[in-house]
């Protein structure tokens, strides 16, 4: 099965033709490589630094990249973070025969001088695994069995693709945490994963956790850290207003792909997945990464908000000076609830949408809507300031 990333491809271009250098952002193995080697504009002018050979070819990175022209490819670039001075001397040049575009499976705040050293000169692209955009809303059960990652989603069969994420845990604790220069014994940090997998849709308490696991508050608050920085988690970030109520501050955490999440749940099938007590959990983590994505959200748009009384709001967009508010439930006929009058009394809601796996929308007030799976991305344009 070929999956169309052709949106990617567009945005991709898009930073190229404005920066001078941009940075291709994602998981490992959620499909970088593939995308730019479609790009690339030979194999010369590919490099992949988890290569022998291509550390061969940089030994004298300044005489190997200085005389390249056209689009050069940097893969795995927090491998090599000294190259980001020289990237920078080589965007710098007038008329400069090149564009650069690396690829890191870590975000800037884990690789130091890259936001430093190519500030202004650097564009981002946030990759992520597929998405039902991508492979077809009627694939939707398979996709949130799996996750995500090409070849988890892509697998022969459930079991295979099970297998191939525990693989992937183990590889990632092992090998790519520490070659990210940290250095912190795999099964603490595989401990640590466990006890957020269970957090998942929760608020984040560092003290709890950290008591659960015997280490301390800023351990704890430094593993996550490391997880969300390498794309694992998503922190979101609580709505403090002041309301006049008292919120909570911590922000909510998620496995950022619902395979991962299960895989860390043991949960091998869609019926046992339909079973499971964190069915609720893993619907409302799939539907919130799915409409990120589809709205694009950047960061700064996006929080969560919970009062201490109990009223909540899965997530608030603020967009173009406007609020626009989201629940995720999984039912077949949501209704309303007194937590969704607060939030959109309390907020100054635009509306409120209640995004389930349904298959028709239907209005329950003046300004709440639920929506079917699908339609969010219909819904985008409405959105926009």
């Amino acid at each position: 099965m070929a999956v169309d990333r052709n949106l990617y491809r567009q945005q991709i271009q898009a930073s190229l033709a404005q920066f001078r250098v941009t940075a291709l952002l994602g998981p490992r193995q959620c499909g970088k490589t593939t995308l730019a080697r479609m790009l690339a504009a030979s194999p010369d002018s590919y490099f992949d630094l988890e290569d022998p050979l291509d550390l061969a070819r940089l030994e004298t990175p300044r005489q190997t990249l200085g005389k390249l022209t056209g689009l050069v490819v940097i893969d795995e670039v927090q491998q090599q973070p000294g190259l980001f001075p020289l990237l920078r001397v080589l965007a710098d040049r007038p008329n400069p025969p090149a564009r650069f575009l690396i690829l890191g499976s870590a975000s800037p705040t884990l690789v130091k001088g890259v936001s430093e050293s190519l500030a202004g000169r650097v564009g981002f692209v946030d990759l992520s695994g597929f998405d039902a955009t991508e492979v077809g809303f009627d694939h939707l059960d398979t996709l949130w069995l799996r996750g995500g990652f090409p070849e988890s989603y892509l697998s022969s069969s459930d079991e295979s693709s099970y297998h191939w994420r525990q693989q992937f845990i183990r590889t990632f604790l092992t090998r790519d945490i520490p070659q990210l220069g940290i250095t912190i014994p795999a099964e603490n940090l595989r401990r640590f994963w466990l006890m957020i997998a269970h957090y998942h849709a929760q608020t984040w308490n560092a003290s709890e956790i950290a008591g659960s696991l015997g280490i301390n508050y800023k351990t704890a608050q430094h593993y996550l850290d490391i997880l969300t920085g390498a794309f694992m988690i998503r922190a979101l970030p609580p709505w403090t207003e002041n309301l006049g109520k008292r919120v909570r501050k911590a922000p909510k955490i998620y496995l950022r792909d619902s395979g991962l999440f299960h895989a860390l749940q043991n949960i091998r099938s869609l019926p046992e997945l339909q079973t499971h007590p964190k069915l609720g959990a893993s619907w409302e983590g799939l539907a919130l990464e799915h409409v990120l994505r589809v709205l694009r959200a950047e960061p700064g748009e996006a929080f969560y908000w919970a009062t201490h009384s109990g009223a909540e709001l899965d997530l608030m967009l603020v967009r173009g000076g406007k609020r626009w508010g989201f629940e995720f439930k999984y039912a077949d006929a949501p209704r309303t609830t007194k937590s969704m009058r607060t939030a959109l009394e309390d907020l100054k809601l635009e509306r409120l949408y209640v995004i389930y796996p349904g298959e028709r929308d239907y209005t329950l007030d003046d300004k709440i809507e639920v929506l079917a799976f699908p339609r969010v991305e219909k819904f985008a344009a409405l959105l926009q300031p």
